[in-house]
């Protein structure tokens, strides 16, 4: 434990640091908790994404078997080769309590299939529909992963910053605050016997 001279300067300087510590591991708690809330609202954010990820697959997948029926295989794999690849995706962040977290967009589809109407059914429509619509889940799952892994870092960063303050800084300043106030009255009270011994020599 750091040791520091039994003086009012010292007994002041030490009251301050404490009385920062204290504020400081307050902020440290107010921030862990919002990081936590903000947290766990993500993850349920995630297993919505998620089960909505699931069902759209299954419907594209019926959708897709139905198209491969009815057009064949390899009618479906021509048209397939028509979508274009996914390059509209921009990744911006925002801050949480100092934790930057992205924001990930991609630009909105116009709704019309990249293949022709000809010779086409309206299973590959909906298998190109819900296809589209995973895109779109997954983007979103994929800034939530994101966002709840540096949330959880930061946590993680906080909660050991807040364990230092309160298990370790706060109780040593408060037993060097006791330590010099302790010697500073006992100063005192020497000071003030030897002043009644000096008054009564006097008499």
């Amino acid at each position: 434990m750091q040791k520091l001279a039994p003086t009012k300067g010292n007994l002041m300087a030490a009251k301050n640091t404490l009385r920062l510590s204290k504020q400081g591991y307050e902020m440290l708690d107010k921030k862990r908790n919002i990081l936590i809330r903000e947290m766990m609202q993500l993850i349920e954010e995630a297993k919505d994404v998620e089960a909505k990820i699931e069902e759209t697959f299954a419907r594209a997948y019926k959708a897709l078997e139905s198209a491969n029926v009815l057009m064949g295989i390899s009618e479906v794999e021509r048209h397939a080769h028509a979508a274009s690849f996914e390059e509209s995706i921009t990744i911006d962040l925002r801050s949480v309590m100092g934790v930057e977290i992205p924001v990930v967009r991609a630009q909105k589809p116009s709704g019309r299939p990249p293949y022709g109407f000809a010779e086409t059914s309206s299973a590959i429509d909906e298998a190109s529909l819900c296809f589209g619509r995973v895109k779109e889940l997954t983007i979103q799952l994929a800034e939530i992963e994101n966002s709840v892994y540096r949330l959880a870092m930061n946590i993680k960063k906080t909660q050991k910053r807040a364990n230092a303050l309160e298990n370790i800084t706060i109780p040593q300043y408060e037993m060097i605050v006791k330590d010099i106030s302790d010697s500073l009255e006992e100063k005192d009270r020497e000071e003030h016997s030897r002043m009644k011994m000096i008054k009564s020599s006097k008499l």
